[in-house]
């Protein structure tokens, strides 16, 4: 098959491919460079970090496949894909791993100061006094969209001896049953969630509905000195709004990888605080995920 891979994938894996197919490789590469280099492709490999766009799908006129390494869809034209019959096909598990275990990196990181007291020792200030952090042990941690990732986020929180719950769109009584027995997530409501979490981590797709899902009616209900760890999509948290939360100290601390305006050149409005952690939509980003 004559196969364009447009993200980053396991060299491994592009070597086997190589061996059997006609394989191409056009790394995160603009709209222009994908639509030249994807004109006799039947197969499109790709992961968050490219635009799927349909101008880009209508210059393949033999395109039959698409592969989205990776759990999110808000990069593709679904409609495109729908109207002209494509398959895609979502391969989430890998990614999934690596964003799981890159969140609970991020809520240690915000326990103990990690990232901040790094940042002074490298310009000279001992600040040990300063850096007294919190345990994980014994805390709640909240899931909102507890599927595939925030499952393995939450059973990672179990092991560590928190107390994990989450919630999800369309909660049945057995899956719920399912999640307590093999993973010891209680399964309960949004509002539960938010209130009880000592850090609330959010696993959602990007949607009508979940945009600025998490904004300052929720920040107004989560406990006082609250963390919050956003590994979703931007817009799904109010920036501007965990901003005032920040600020004002009715959370203690934030950690996101994915923001309302992403690229070159963008800089968060949270850049500025020293109990933030922010990354560049790297959270699936492990050689070997």
């Amino acid at each position: 098959m004559r196969i364009l891979i447009a993200s980053s994938i396991d060299p491994q894996k592009v070597e086997q491919l190589k061996q059997q197919h006609d394989v191409i490789c056009a790394f995160n590469a603009k709209e222009d460079v994908l639509k030249s280099q994807i004109k006799d492709r039947e197969v499109l490999i790709f992961r968050s970090g490219v635009t799927i766009s349909a101008a880009v799908m209508e210059s393949a006129p033999e395109l039959k496949l698409l592969v989205r390494a990776g759990s999110g869809t808000d990069n593709i034209d679904l409609d495109y894909v729908e109207k002209r019959g494509l398959t895609l096909i979502r391969v989430p598990q890998p990614g999934a791993k690596a964003v799981a275990e890159m969140a609970f990196g991020m809520m240690i990181g915000l326990a103990r100061n990690i990232v901040h007291a790094d940042s002074l020792l490298r310009r000279g200030r001992w600040a040990k006094s300063e850096m007294t952090g919190y345990l994980l042990n014994g805390k709640t941690l909240g899931i909102v969209g507890c599927g595939n990732i925030g499952t393995r986020v939450g059973r990672m929180g179990v092991v560590w001896e928190m107390n994990a719950i989450g919630c999800v769109d369309h909660l049945t009584p057995a899956r719920a049953e399912d999640q307590m027995a093999h993973n010891h997530i209680r399964f309960t409501d949004f509002e539960e969630v938010v209130t009880k979490a000592d850090f609330l981590s959010i696993h959602v797709p990007k949607k009508p509905s979940t945009l600025n899902m998490i904004n300052k009616s929720v920040f107004d209900k989560m406990k006082d000195g609250a963390f919050l760890i956003n590994l979703a999509r931007g817009g799904v948290v109010n920036e501007q709004d965990l901003l005032a939360a920040l600020k004002s100290g009715k959370l203690r601390g934030a950690a996101l990888d994915v923001h309302e305006n992403e690229g070159e050149g963008k800089i968060s409005p949270l850049a500025d605080l020293p109990n933030v952690i922010l990354t560049p939509h790297i959270g699936a980003q492990a050689v070997d995920a």
